[in-house]
């Protein structure tokens, strides 16, 4: 799958570290930061009527990522709140995420800063 991520937030250029591991983690730790996966797709089909949520074909934004303290512990609350997973943090090749839905079925990620430059 090819996909771009976009970073929406506020921060001075300067504050910005240059090394690359340090950037990914000093780029999930800001606040008020909302990040928007493109999954390529939508622009070159002919026959794309409008938007969906990006994650069936064809492909486009398919979901918001929320830094929280600790995935574990929000995900064990989301199961008890009945939320539905997409995938659970130890799922898959990608460990220490997790992606669920909300209920009109758009994808959620739910990551932890200080385990991103590892993933």
């Amino acid at each position: 799958m090819t996909f771009s991520l976009y970073f929406m937030g506020y921060c001075k250029a300067e504050d910005i570290p240059v090394d690359i591991a340090e950037r990914t983690k000093w780029c999930f730790l800001q606040k008020g930061t909302i990040e928007l996966t493109y999954n390529y797709g939508t622009e070159s089909d002919p026959e794309f009527k409008g938007y969906h949520n990006g994650n069936t074909e064809p492909k486009g934004f398919g979901h918001i990522g929320l830094s929280v303290p600790d995935v574990d512990v929000a995900c064990k609350r989301f199961e008890e709140l009945g939320v539905k997973f997409i995938k659970k943090p130890n799922d898959g090749k990608m460990k220490g995420l997790a992606f669920i839905q909300d209920p009109d079925g758009y994808w959620i990620e739910i990551l932890t800063a200080n385990r991103m430059p590892t993933l």
